[in-house]
């Protein structure tokens, strides 16, 4: 650990409820309200570690069990643990053939969830399946790849169930013998499928659940681009055409919803667009490709600020704050190369590939760390899970449990100790 004196917002003694059940946390928004975690000059403490399987699924938590979905040789196994100890409660195994043409990791890439005293997880072969959250039994399954004819993309299945009331919804990419099957809702108690919508490839971005005009949706980013389906009966109600002209190019970030304007962004020459929903077509608020053009990790929004990295993850990736409404780019740093990055409190909590956690208050004015620390080794491009003051975080063979010490509470543009901030990374550029 890099003994660099600074601070974190969350508490060292996590209680027992704390709750990260899905992708990017309670709102599927990568926001943290819980208990503050703070470290000091020696780093976070490092509670447990242990030996996993590959993959890039993100830890989630709920009712002090941590599950973890990963690839265990020749298997997709989804695990419960303690969530305090890191101790195996259980495992659902199922057998995976996904083989990665590009020779990236091969287990699973979407992230499960946990509702309703039910687990749901979707492999890299497009396997969806369901177990009690308690006891790790299986309830059902579905091999999405077989039943509605699924090309192969270029990096395996990523989307990262939502799980909105008794349905669970999937973009699968697929086709049924009546039409398309790009979207698919299933019953959550019994599997059945409720309804399948649009012929979209997939992408490997994941929905989330918005309302607009009155209509419950959810909203995905799929190859094509934006795609907004009513969650009762899969009626299409939004659609955008956002893609790269190039073939080899993905869409990855998942769409931000704020008010009645939806923000995508994708890398590979596209770029970010603001769309404006209120009435039946959407309308573009601003678009381009200098403000914040995400390649595989979905920023995060605080305050009319989005915070998040732009251009492509090999070439120089750069952290930016970019005002919503006008796209206009506040600051830009280099330093953090790329990763994710979330809010904890009033401050952003970025997680870099190399595995070094950096804390800088979530400020438009500029990116002033107040707090690094190596906190795991190999390569780390899963999300972080933020429960009960604890960070849950796996790179490609270990997961960690980090907590930290007693500090004082960052303010945003000053240190610890109330003055200017530190932790020697400076002001980012303004623009």
């Amino acid at each position: 650990m890099h003994a660099i004196a600074a601070a974190l917002c969350l508490l060292a003694a996590p209680p027992p409820d704390g709750e990260w059940p899905q992708f990017r946390g309670p709102g599927r928004d990568g926001v943290y309200d819980g208990p503050r975690i703070e470290w000091g000059k020696d780093g976070p403490r490092r509670v447990w570690e242990r030996k996993v399987g590959a993959g890039f699924s993100a830890p989630v938590i709920s009712g002090g069990r941590l599950l973890l979905f990963h690839r265990v040789m020749d298997m997709e196994v989804l695990e419960a643990m303690d969530s305090g100890t890191g101790k195996p409660i259980w495992s659902d195994r199922e057998p995976a053939s996904y083989h990665d043409d590009f020779g990236f990791d091969e287990g699973p890439r979407g992230t499960p969830a946990i509702a309703s005293g039910r687990a749901f997880a979707f492999g890299a072969d497009g396997f969806l399946r369901a177990v009690d959250a308690e006891t790790g039994k299986r309830l059902w399954s579905c091999d999405t790849r077989a039943r509605f004819s699924v090309r192969k993309g270029f990096f395996g299945a990523a989307c990262s169930p939502l799980v909105d009331g008794d349905r669970v919804l999937v973009e699968v990419g697929g086709r049924t013998d009546k039409g398309g099957a790009g979207a698919v809702c299933f019953d959550a108690a019994t599997g059945n499928v409720l309804w399948t919508a649009a012929d979209d490839e997939a992408s490997y971005a994941s929905p989330v659940a918005a309302t607009f005009g009155g209509k419950h949706q959810a909203v995905f980013f799929s190859r094509s681009g934006l795609l907004s389906v009513a969650i009762d009966d899969g009626e299409i109600l939004l659609r955008f055409p956002w893609r790269s002209r190039n073939r080899s190019s993905v869409n990855a970030a998942t769409p931000i919803v704020a008010g009645e304007r939806i923000f995508l962004s994708s890398s590979y020459d596209t770029g970010a667009v603001l769309l404006d929903v209120k009435g039946k077509e959407p309308k573009v608020v601003w678009s381009g490709d200098e403000s914040l053009s995400n390649h595989y990790a979905t920023s995060v929004l605080r305050d009319g600020t989005l915070y998040g990295f732009h251009g492509r993850q090999e070439y120089g990736i750069e952290l930016r704050a970019v005002d919503l409404e006008t796209g206009k780019v506040l600051w830009s740093e280099k330093g953090p190369g790329a990763g994710t990055v979330s809010v904890a409190g009033k401050n952003l909590l970025v997680v870099s590939e190399s595995g070094e956690l950096i804390l800088a208050p979530a400020s438009p004015r500029g990116f002033s760390p107040v707090a690094r620390a190596k906190a795991i080794g190999g390569t780390v491009r899963a999300y972080p899970a933020l429960a009960g003051g604890r960070i849950y975080l796996r790179n490609e063979d270990t997961l960690v449990c980090l907590e930290g010490v007693a500090v004082p509470q960052v303010e945003p543009g000053k240190g610890p100790s109330g003055e200017g901030a530190g932790g020697g990374a400076g002001e980012g550029r303004k623009r």
